[in-house]
């Protein structure tokens, strides 16, 4: 059984069995707490019945007029609770939260061009590719800026394709 709930400070000592993957990012113990004081409604953690870690969403709400939206900043389930469907239980909370508390025209991530792993599973998620950010993990890869439409974007605006890559310093990140 799993149950997620709303993440808190306490957890930032627990999941580092989550955050042991290669691909996920971690952050400096101010900017998780940051996210927390600022968004605190889109951020999830999810456990066993025991209380261990199996995942965690970290999101925020950013931008001004119709590019005001959500944004996954981290979604990472730990390997042994992969495949079954918890990322995209995580991931509809931040898109329940970034439609009903935020009021946001859409929600979007950054995902490593080669993760064709997630890329996949995005897609199955609804979002599909807006543009290629140039260089955006260090200079050494490209990510893909993935986006889906909310209900507000009746004319689904937002997750119209741009026709050419950006580079990090380009673009409105």
């Amino acid at each position: 059984m799993t149950t997620i709930r709303r993440f808190v400070c306490d957890d930032l000592f627990k999941f580092n069995n989550i955050n042991l993957d290669y691909l996920t990012e971690t952050y400096y113990l101010p900017f998780y707490l940051q996210y927390l004081s600022k968004w605190p409604s889109l951020l999830s953690m999810a456990e066993d019945v025991n209380g261990k870690p199996m995942g965690y969403m970290i999101g925020k709400a950013e931008g001004e007029g119709i590019n005001w939206h959500g944004h996954v900043t981290a979604v990472s389930v730990a390997p042994e609770f992969r495949r079954i469907g918890l990322a995209d239980r995580l991931m509809h909370i931040l898109e329940e939260g970034s439609e009903k508390i935020y009021d946001g025209y859409f929600v979007d991530l950054f995902v490593r061009k080669s993760n064709t792993l997630a890329i996949n599973m995005y897609t199955k998620f609804g979002y599909s590719v807006y543009r290629t950010v140039i260089g955006y993990y260090s200079g050494d890869e490209d990510a893909l800026d993935m986006r889906k439409a909310l209900p507000r974007d009746v004319e689904k605006k937002s997750i119209i394709p741009l026709k050419h890559p950006v580079y990090p310093t380009d673009a409105d990140l």
